[in-house]
């Protein structure tokens, strides 16, 4: 009984295979299936998009000059300060103490000069005197009436007096100079008494306090950074440092307009501009030498408003306008794809079509794969480039057209030649466009309507 079934259970499974298989080629026949989008003119604003954080225009740290205690804080952090206000006070005693002694020590260089003043008075006025008595004996001398040793006393006397007076002129000299470097001992002091007691430098926000009253500071050397005791920031001008890809870093100019946006402030975007561009990378912390990372550079943004909820260290991130352009022809970016195309030797293209190819069974051509490379052999003269450009849809086939792109949108490219208003280019899906061929038949998933 099942022998006599046989044959008819062939027969109809063939007739199921051929059926298959002539669905399968009328399917095929119809076309790859493609998603297109008609060409059409648009305004594009090329954006470069990087984030960072946002930093004060200026910003100071306070550090002590000296050792000490700190006796009185004004200012708790969050607070609004002006030019000149008391910020806070290291114990000034033994500061105090060292001006004393430099001013009394400056008393008593100045006393000692006014001295040796005064004995120069006294020696120009015994050298007047040695003067006269030596003339007297010479008027004497000429009439005989002295002798010549009591005429060499005299001499001599002048000559001691005189140099008795430049001594003193010399000691005079002397007194100055150690009036002047008291001075300069007091002047130091003054200074460093000066440095117990610190004002705000501007009007600004107290962004950081690290000290408590009754903590004690320490200085600065060269392996050991000092105690940070306050941190002002000037939020009046506001900056986005932020970092940029070396690939986008030449697009980039001083100038040009950026959005902000800040995580911290939701809903509000601040408008600013470019003012400045770093000419070296940024270095990272720890990278080892010869590693190969990613090269940023740093791009400051300053906002044109001032806001006053906005804090330093706030992650952000500002979107450039590099380049706008209005009413040009533009294709979606995932329309653009890359062809190695061969050319002839008149410099014309050599047409890439589909192979002919069976499929499993022999009936029709076998589904889509990836375009397949190019000869490794080219006829003499022949030549092979990588190009960009779109398949447009042209009678129902895709045709491969080589464009020329400009500036990049969000979501096209600008098409400065090769296609025209009200062409129909191919979108998607990727697989599809990826593995189309010149002249092959398509047809559309879901037309979408010109906008």
């Amino acid at each position: 009984m099942f022998r006599k079934k046989w044959p008819w259970v062939i027969g109809v499974l063939v007739i199921a295979g051929i059926a298959g298989a002539a669905y399968s080629r009328s399917r095929q026949d119809e076309g790859t299936l493609v998603t297109a989008e008609n060409v059409q003119r648009r305004d594009l604003e090329s954006l470069v998009s990087a984030s960072g954080k946002i930093e004060p225009k200026r910003s100071v740290n306070i550090s002590a000059q000296s050792m000490g205690r700190v006796t009185q804080i004004g200012v708790r952090e969050g607070d609004r300060v002006k030019t000149g206000q008391f910020l806070l006070l290291i114990d000034p005693v033994a500061a105090q103490s060292v001006v004393r002694r430099d001013e009394a020590a400056v008393a008593g260089a100045r006393t000692g000069l006014e001295q040796s003043r005064v004995t120069v008075q006294s020696g120009r006025a015994s050298l007047d005197v040695a003067k006269q008595a030596l003339k007297r004996q010479q008027e004497l001398w000429e009439a005989g009436l002295t002798t010549r040793e009591t005429m060499e006393r005299a001499e001599a006397e002048v000559q001691m007096r005189e140099s008795d007076l430049n001594a003193r002129g010399q000691e005079i000299r002397t007194r100055e100079e150690q009036v002047r470097q008291q001075e300069a001992g007091l002047t130091n002091s003054r200074y460093n008494l000066s440095q117990s007691r610190f004002e705000s430098p501007f009007d600004g926000i107290v962004t950081r306090r690290n000290i408590e009253e009754g903590e004690n500071v320490v200085v600065g050397t060269m392996n050991n950074a000092g105690t940070v005791l306050l941190t002002v920031a000037d939020m009046s001008l506001i900056e986005a440092e932020v970092e940029v890809d070396e690939t986008d870093i030449p697009l980039v100019q001083i100038g040009q307009k950026a959005t902000v946006t800040i995580d911290a402030v939701q809903g509000k975007t601040f408008a600013g501009r470019v003012t400045e561009i770093g000419n070296s990378p940024i270095q990272v912390a720890g990278q080892a030498t010869g590693a190969r990372t990613a090269t940023n550079f740093k791009v400051v943004v300053t906002l044109d408003e001032a806001a006053p909820e906005i804090r330093p260290g706030f992650t952000c991130t500002a979107e450039i306008s590099t380049a706008s352009k209005s009413g040009v022809v533009s294709v979606p970016i995932q329309a653009l794809t890359v062809r190695e195309l061969e050319y002839d030797k008149a410099g014309a293209v050599v047409p890439r079509v589909r192979p002919p190819s069976a499929s499993r069974w022999g009936f029709g051509p076998p589904p889509a794969t990836a375009a397949p490379a190019l000869p490794t052999e080219l006829p003499v003269g022949h030549t092979r480039k990588e190009v960009e450009g779109v398949f447009v849809i042209r009678d129902g086939k895709a045709q491969f057209v080589i464009v020329e792109v400009g500036i990049a949108g969000e979501r096209y490219f600008e098409v400065s030649s090769g296609l025209n208003e009200g062409d129909r280019v191919i979108t998607g899906p990727f697989d599809s466009v990826r593995s189309l061929f010149e002249g092959d038949a398509t047809r559309e998933n879901t037309p979408t309507p010109a906008k």
